[in-house]
């Protein structure tokens, strides 16, 4: 388990890690000395209120911004992201809020957009394509799709979020980043989604969420990281929380209720108090 105040040992077990990364926008500090790890074949929930500073985290990690200090590692190397390519390379791929789908392409279109596969360095291949992308869905037991050629406009908002996760597990992700995936989706939309979100991490790969919803979070989470003004302040297994918890850790960067539930034999998480040390 590890604190938020940018020190602490590595978790041999993580696929990513993150220790005291800081990125500044001029005088705006957004991130402080951030630490944290992200397991493969679990989901990582990461919360906080507006302007926390997830976003900025999540594109850090995806080679978007380039942190101004600390250190990424993957699979336990130092790495350092130019570029969002790069991130790619390795594994990482992000499905952002918008999911940057074409409503004007199809499903298999879309999955293959920029990447498309050719016969003879000309002509697309078309039933190459199509076999693949059947297949990925097929895998990820994305059912509800009537056909792979139906033109994106036309799929309910769970099953677009199906079709962006599937465009990044297709190609060799280790590690998922999904930003608000059931943001103004219904509930079987939302029962869609969650479940996909928990086969990826069945089959492996390592899944960052982030997401203001507390039920989701509790049913889908293994893990929980609690961000508070550009700073991690809990981060732990989601049993150690309750949504009380989470709560006031988002609003405030502290809990009492974890704070007290520290003094027995175990404690629950290693809480990082706002100013950067840690508690409990």
């Amino acid at each position: 388990m590890s604190d938020g105040s940018g020190t602490g040992a590595v978790d041999p077990g993580a696929l990513l890690s993150l220790r005291g990364i800081d990125k500044n926008f001029g005088p705006v500090q957004a991130l402080t000395g951030v630490n944290l790890d992200v397991p493969a074949a679990q989901v990582t929930a990461l919360l906080g209120d507006n302007g926390a500073g997830k976003s900025v985290l999540v594109k850090t990690i995806s080679g978007i911004h380039a942190a101004d200090g600390g250190q990424i590692l993957w699979e336990g190397r130092p790495v350092h992201f130019r570029t969002p390519k790069e991130a790619t390379a390795l594994g990482i791929n992000t499905v952002f809020q918008d999911l940057a789908l074409c409503d004007n392409l199809d499903i298999v279109q879309n999955m293959f957009l920029g990447r498309e596969r050719r016969q003879l360095g000309v002509f697309l291949a078309e039933d190459e394509m199509e076999k693949a992308a059947a297949a990925t869905l097929a895998g990820l037991s994305v059912t509800t799709v009537r056909s792979i050629r139906q033109p994106v406009a036309s799929l309910s908002g769970g099953q677009r979020q199906s079709v962006a996760v599937a465009r990044a597990v297709m190609w060799n992700s280790k590690l998922v980043i999904m930003d608000e995936p059931t943001a103004a989706l219904g509930v079987a939309q939302t029962r869609m989604v969650l479940d996909l979100i928990r086969r990826l991490a069945d089959k492996g790969l390592a899944v960052l969420v982030i997401s203001h919803n507390l039920v989701d979070v509790f049913e889908v989470a293994d893990r929980l990281a609690v961000l508070y003004l550009g700073r991690m302040v809990a981060q732990g297994q989601a049993t150690d929380f309750d949504r009380q918890s989470v709560v006031e850790l988002m609003t405030t960067g502290t809990s009492i209720r974890l704070s007290s539930r520290a003094t027995g034999d175990s404690p629950p998480a290693i809480i990082a108090a706002p100013g950067g040390g840690s508690e409990g």
